[in-house]
């Protein structure tokens, strides 16, 4: 009996022993994971508080940038549209369907409310009617304006200009030598606070003489007028309201756009654009045009031409009065023989007078027809939908 309380109490106790250390390990078990647990709680709170710091970041990061960068139209609730787009079009038809397609899809993208306002400078294709079946399929953003005749390209864009509705304006040529998909670029740049983006074009793709003869008119104008701009004969530009306004209101009849709103631009900015082969159509501008370009820059925003000339009938009359002394000292001393270079002094003396007299007749021309007051183009037709309309449109949409 002895032996068996023995062994019992044996029993008992290895149990005892057991149980004890089963509950050691587990309560050393529960230690380990709450430790593993609270390490676990530690990364992760660090990592949400380097997540925090760095949204923070972000965030304070694009508030900066916001505030450096200017709204692409400020007061926008003056405005119908944000954006305007001109484009001057003479005998395009082989252009205007890709062109306007182009321009549609890319302003269609862009998420800014926009107009597109074609002016027909007279053509005598199918271009007015290409026009007015686009007007047709798109007249929510299409405006067609006709010309009874031919005017001209700038004439044209100033046309334009005065039945705008947009906070910014951008101009473009029909030729699709500058691409439409760079059209939001230059407002891009807008937004950094310029009021003119001037695009000039990289790499030219004009023959010899449109390429040197536009290098020729760009120096010239810089030297005569003081207007410092890269390329004055790309077209795709953008300007702020206010420029438009301005040169609007100038009222002059043979306007050098680029030029004039360069001038009463007050942050400008060149920026660089494409420049392609045209691809279709045949270039409207000739030698008489650009000689025509020429004297329009000239008498158009300097008197320096007829400073200049001032300046060459003074040195002329006084190599003329040398050359009258030296003549009669010849006949004093008897070493006078014929009149071949008196011709030829005369014949210079005449050639000056009449570029005098051409360069007079350029200003006097001007202010003849700034005192006239004649329309600078006549309006054939207008396709616009209307404002109300317009309204209505959109209130059906909401």
């Amino acid at each position: 009996m002895e032996k068996k309380g023995k062994t019992t109490t044996k029993k008992a106790a290895a149990k005892k022993s057991a149980t004890v250390k089963k509950t050691a390990a587990a309560a050393k078990k529960v230690e380990s994971v709450k430790s593993v647990t609270v390490k676990k709680a530690a990364v992760a709170k660090r990592s949400v508080s380097a997540k925090t710091a760095a949204v923070r970041k972000a965030t304070t990061a694009k508030k900066v940038a916001e505030a450096k960068v200017v709204s692409l139209v400020e007061h926008s609730e003056k405005y119908d549209v944000e954006i305007s787009i001109v484009i001057p079009v003479f005998n395009e038809q082989e252009n205007l369907e890709t062109l306007s397609s182009r321009v549609l899809d890319t302003m269609d993208d862009y998420g800014h409310s926009y107009e597109l306002i074609f002016v027909d400078d007279g053509s005598s294709d199918r271009t007015p009617q290409m026009l007015r079946d686009l007007f047709k399929k798109r007249s929510d953003v299409i405006r067609v304006i006709s010309f009874n005749g031919n005017y001209g390209q700038y004439v044209a864009i100033l046309a334009g200009f005065e039945h705008v509705r947009g906070g910014v304006v951008v101009t473009l040529d029909a030729d699709l030598q500058n691409l439409p998909e760079e059209i939001p670029d230059l407002l891009e740049k807008m937004k950094e606070g310029y009021d003119l983006v001037g695009g000039y074009r990289k790499k030219r793709h004009d023959n010899w003489f449109r390429t040197y003869a536009s290098k020729t008119v760009n120096w010239f104008r810089a030297k005569a007028t003081g207007i410092h701009m890269r390329d004055h004969g790309c077209m795709l530009r953008a300007y702020k309201r206010y420029i438009i306004d301005e040169v609007v209101k100038t009222r002059e009849t043979s306007t050098f756009i680029t030029a004039l709103a360069q001038k009463f631009a007050g942050n400008p900015v060149d920026f660089p654009v494409t420049h392609q082969e045209r691809k279709a159509g045949d270039s409207k501008y000739n030698l008489y045009k650009l000689i025509r370009i020429t004297f329009d820059l000239m008498t158009g925003f300097s008197l320096a031409p007829l400073q200049a000339f001032t300046m060459v009938g003074m040195t002329i009359s006084f190599a003329s009065l040398i050359y009258f002394f030296v003549e009669v000292f010849k006949k004093v001393v008897g070493h006078h023989h014929g009149f071949g270079l008196h011709f030829a002094f005369v014949f210079l003396l005449l050639s000056v007078i009449i570029l005098g007299i051409g360069l007079l007749g350029e200003y006097l021309g001007r202010a003849y027809f700034a005192v006239c007051d004649h329309p600078r183009f006549v309006i054939r037709e207008i396709l616009e939908k209307k404002k109300s309309e317009k309204k209505k449109s959109k209130t059906k949409s909401k």
